[in-house]
């Protein structure tokens, strides 16, 4: 750390960098080289700084540093270009954020065992740059979490050097918003919001983006960035559960949830169509919610409709199990000993993405009910679960001819439906991937 004196000429310190980085001069660096972090570090080297990729997975260090992406959205030829033009490097150790002068935080914030935050990667990564920090540098977190963080757990820590935020360096928040799998959107073409702790860390914030991304939205404050990435993934979450609920009401009524969907998205306004399915996955989506609720909660308030929304998602793998179960029972088998196909095992179609995904689930309640699993997914593998490593099956027709029923819990593109259902005994669709498929007799819709 350098410079801890009293903040003099904070205005010349800000110029300096807004010059920095409008001239592409300024070091980036970026901590976490993941789904959110690679990406955000190519676009940075991409828009010609010099940048810095701090992952603490020499595997992946590796991997960059020899140009070969482990990311589907990064494409090795690309990240290579990059490498070889020595506009983008990895390394294990934080030293050289001592040089930086931009730093992104794209560190992973899971939920703990009681669905409380877990911000320990911020805290450490946090902790890393206070060791390291200089006067003049701006510091922005794009990890989701709960509103406050940025000022609460991060601005404290980086002033404890005696270097004031908004004078000596500037602190910001900016969500990130990758979608994985997703060809249409990527970091360069989806708007991003920054706020930071004060306007001119929003200015530098913005200035540092606007290098990067068509369209900036600045808001007032960190804390509304933080709520703004909250709200989205609430919202789909709170719908999903919605649907997921109606699909279970249609189902008992003995209505095509699917063709309801359908029409009712024909409306022109006033209505956004969301999809049923076997459960919650992926990094955002089964976990923010529930950054925004425990957040409420030491406020004494109850956000009731992330609870309930939670709730139904959470009880989608077991109601799928029932479908599965009652299947089999109608063609007189039982769930125990039978042999069982889920078809996907990533949270959602075209990515290997497995985290949260609801398809574990229910290759864990159909095991414990004595089933005997495998499962089959081009983007992934192999898994393991509870202990055991499972690997991808085929899906030729004596493949899945062999399988009692076949459960399609992720609609992978690259899966012939025609052939899938012709093969195979019976069919579990949790996707409405067979819609287009004239053979009501094999399948089981949700």
């Amino acid at each position: 750390m350098s410079d801890a004196s009293p903040s003099r000429g904070s205005s010349g310190v800000k110029e300096k960098l807004l010059e920095k980085i409008r001239n592409r001069e300024a070091a980036v660096a970026v901590i976490g080289a993941g789904y959110v972090g690679l990406p955000l570090a190519l676009e940075f080297a991409r828009a010609g700084f010099r940048v810095l990729a701090i992952e603490k997975d020499e595997k992946k260090v590796e991997c960059i540093n020899r140009g070969e992406s482990y990311i589907r959205d990064v494409a090795s030829e690309d990240l290579s270009r990059l490498v070889e033009q020595k506009k983008l490097r990895a390394v294990s150790d934080f030293d050289s954020l001592a040089v930086a002068d931009t730093i992104s935080i794209c560190v992973p914030t899971p939920l703990g065992k009681s669905k409380d935050p877990d911000i320990s990667f911020i805290a450490e990564a946090t902790e890393q740059i206070a060791q390291r920090l200089h006067r003049g540098q701006l510091v922005v977190l794009e990890s989701t979490t709960y509103p406050g963080t940025t000022s609460e757990i991060i601005q404290p820590r980086l002033e404890a050097s005696g270097l004031k935020v908004g004078h000596d360096l500037w602190l910001a928040f900016s969500p990130e918003r990758v979608d994985p799998g997703n060809r249409e959107y990527g970091v360069r073409n989806t708007p991003k919001v920054v706020g930071g702790i004060t306007p001119e860390c929003t200015d530098l914030a913005v200035a540092l983006y606007n290098t990067t991304v068509r369209q900036v939205v600045a808001v007032s404050s960190a804390a509304a960035a933080e709520m703004v990435k909250l709200l989205e993934n609430t919202f789909r979450s709170v719908n999903i559960g919605l649907v997921n609920e109606i699909a279970i009401m249609c189902d008992k009524l003995g209505i095509e949830v699917w063709e309801v969907i359908d029409a009712a998205a024909t409306k022109p306004f006033g209505f956004m169509p969301f999809y049923p399915g076997p459960g919650l996955g992926g990094h955002c989506i089964p976990v923010d919610p529930h950054y925004l609720s425990w957040k409420l909660k030491t406020l004494n308030y109850t956000a009731r409709f992330i609870e309930l929304a939670g709730e139904v998602n959470s009880q989608m793998p077991a109601y799928v199990v029932g479908k599965v179960a009652d299947t089999l029972n109608d063609a007189g088998l039982a769930v125990k000993g039978s042999k069982i196909l889920v078809l996907g095992v990533a949270y959602k179609r075209d990515i290997g993405d497995i985290r949260e995904s609801p398809a574990l689930d229910i290759l864990r309640l159909l095991q414990s009910k004595g089933a005997d699993v495998a499962f089959a997914d081009p983007f992934v593998p192999e898994l393991k679960l509870d202990g055991t490593t499972l690997k991808s099956q085929g899906t030729t027709p004596d493949e899945l001819a062999d399988f009692d029923c076949v459960v399609i819990a992720a609609d992978h593109g690259c899966f012939d439906w025609e052939e899938i259902v012709r093969a195979s005994q019976r069919v579990v669709d949790t996707r409405n991937a067979t819609r287009a498929i004239e053979c009501p007799e094999k399948v089981t819709k949700l």
